[in-house]
């Protein structure tokens, strides 16, 4: 899968362990205090009962477990563009990641 096609795909280990010959890949990092806010942001808008407190614990706790676990720890790929999108929109965020694809696509013209 994604050899013989141009695909984008999301996960935790995408770049080390899934496709880690792909010619591009994006590692996105946020501040977690702002990942936490737009966290929280979001299950309030669901309706959840959370506190602000708890959102960023959850946070650090999945974080913490994702990068010390034996197999297939989150980390960054050596070869991977970091994407921190702490100050970016979803908008910017895209814009970057387009950049990154289409100097990618020049390169091979």
């Amino acid at each position: 899968m994604g050899k013989s096609k141009n695909i984008v795909m999301d996960g935790r280990d995408i770049g080390t362990t899934v496709f880690k010959n792909a010619p591009l890949k994006l590692f996105m990092t946020a501040d977690p205090k702002i990942r936490a806010e737009r966290r929280y942001k979001e299950l309030k808008e669901k309706g959840q009962e959370i506190t602000l407190h708890e959102v960023f614990d959850n946070i650090a706790d999945r974080d913490f477990q994702d990068t010390t676990r034996t197999e297939s720890p989150l980390i960054r790929a050596e070869d991977a563009v970091i994407l921190d999108n702490t100050n970016l929109s979803p908008e910017q965020q895209l814009n970057f990641a387009l950049e990154k694809v289409n100097a990618l696509r020049n390169l091979k013209a």
